[in-house]
């Protein structure tokens, strides 16, 4: 199964982890990689390459923002570890709804699970007006 790397602002990573622990009822098992706003990037490419190659397994990074700093880190920690012949894949724009889908899914190529989670991330976007939902406990819509 592929590994699930959050490589994120801080502290996002480690907030989405909870989150998902607290959704799923048990420890999730993943890798958090949160960027502080002091690190040193190129220090971090480094970090995380070596995270990477440790399991030695297919690896999805989640990131929060295209072009931002850990999205930086990764995609050059990808690049560096790309001769060692690990299959990493990073998609970007990452939400719960993306790390659950994740989590729960279980495929050994990160770039089909990319893929399965994107389109999760797609479907757990919806423009809920406000009439169509019930108020809890109250039986009345608003």
């Amino acid at each position: 199964m592929a590994r699930i790397i959050l490589v994120m602002h801080e502290p996002l990573g480690a907030a989405f982890a909870s989150c998902a622990e607290h959704v799923m009822g048990h420890k999730v098992n993943l890798d958090v990689f949160d960027v502080a706003p002091d690190a040193d990037p190129e220090a971090e490419v480094t970090r995380l390459a070596r995270l990477l190659r440790q399991e030695n397994e297919p690896a999805l990074l989640l990131c929060d923002i295209y072009g931002a700093t850990p999205f930086n880190i990764a995609k050059r920690a990808i690049r560096l570890v790309a001769g060692d012949d690990l299959d990493a894949h990073l998609i970007t724009g990452s939400n719960l709804c993306m790390v659950l889908k994740a989590l729960t899914e279980q495929q050994e190529k990160p770039d089909k699970l990319s893929e399965s989670v994107r389109q999760g991330a797609l479907r757990g976007i919806v423009d809920a007006e406000c009439k169509d939902i019930t108020h809890f406990g109250t039986g009345r819509d608003n």
